[in-house]
């Protein structure tokens, strides 16, 4: 595996794949990776010939009071599992590199509105930050395609969005949620979950779950859904941020005309900020929100 650090390197080395024909891809982290972050990898090399993983810790993405100071740094553990499953390019470039003046005179990139909701709301100016790195990064790789997990699947929806309006020829693949046994997602912020709290995180999958099962069965009243769900998980110990039942195409207040749904959560566990979702179809039954 190559290891690149500058940006004209790296685009020196894709120049040369392109010149062979080759298709890239790119899988974005912030490192500390899991094995969530390697399913992206392996569905990456079925469908490139060069994937391209960065590690980049994105300053401006994280608010004030965010873990962006102790925000785990494991580089050489992370290169080690990307060369167990034959990444070929990890570009970790320093922020001097990405961002080459003051965050007061950055150029940022904002998909508006979508941005400002849930996580964006529970966090100011966090989708700027994720947009305008992802921007910055198709930019310096330029790949055909890039993909990104489903669990965080608002700022999935964001990317789309912003892939679109820019017109940029970037393939966007959401990747389904690698979980552990007990059903927690893969989350590099697990990590700050003590013994107790770790027992308690797999009720917020059980949770999405309970709900998504009370959907199939007819059940239509949104609201006493989410209020339902926010008390169980409230009693359980978690602190809840927002749970809601949305369209899953653009996080709009679903309708009659809905296809299919995603039930979004976010909660607090100690340090931990934990989010999750499920996606479900209901095979055009008739749906409200009481």
């Amino acid at each position: 595996m190559i290891t690149i650090e500058t940006i004209l390197d790296l685009r020196e080395q894709v120049a040369e794949w392109r010149a062979r024909g080759d298709k890239i891809a790119l899988v974005p982290t912030m490192g500390n990776l899991h094995e969530g972050h390697l399913s992206l990898v392996r569905r990456a090399l079925t469908l490139a010939n060069r994937v391209i993983v960065s590690i980049f810790v994105n300053p401006l993405q994280f608010g004030e009071g965010e873990d962006y100071e102790s925000y785990p740094n494991t580089l050489t553990e992370d290169a080690d599992k990307l060369i167990s499953v034959d990444a070929d390019l990890l570009f970790m470039p320093p922020v001097s590199e990405v961002y080459r003046k003051p965050q007061a005179e950055l150029t940022r990139v904002e998909v508006p509105g979508i941005s400002d909701i849930f996580c964006g709301e529970s966090r100011p100016g966090h989708f700027v930050g994720v947009a305008t790195v992802v921007c910055k990064l198709f930019n310096i790789v330029q790949p055909d395609l890039t993909l990104f997990g489903e669990k965080d699947f608002q700022q999935l929806i964001v990317i789309r969005r912003m892939t679109e309006d820019l017109f940029m020829p970037v393939e966007i693949i959401g990747v389904p949620t690698v979980r552990e046994v007990d059903g927690l997602a893969r989350s590099s912020r697990n990590g700050y979950l003590t013994e107790r709290e770790r027992s308690i995180a797999p009720i917020l999958y059980k949770t999405l779950n309970e709900i998504g099962d009370a959907l199939r069965r007819g059940a239509g009243d949104f609201d006493q859904m989410e209020k339902m769900a926010n008390s169980h998980l409230a009693a359980a110990g978690f602190i809840p941020d927002y749970f809601h039942i949305l369209s899953a195409e653009d996080l709009s207040e679903p309708d009659e005309s809905c296809k299919s749904l995603v039930i979004l959560a976010a909660v607090y566990l100690g340090k931990a900020r934990l989010i999750d979702n499920i996606q479900l179809s209901l095979g055009g039954s008739l749906f409200y929100r009481g």
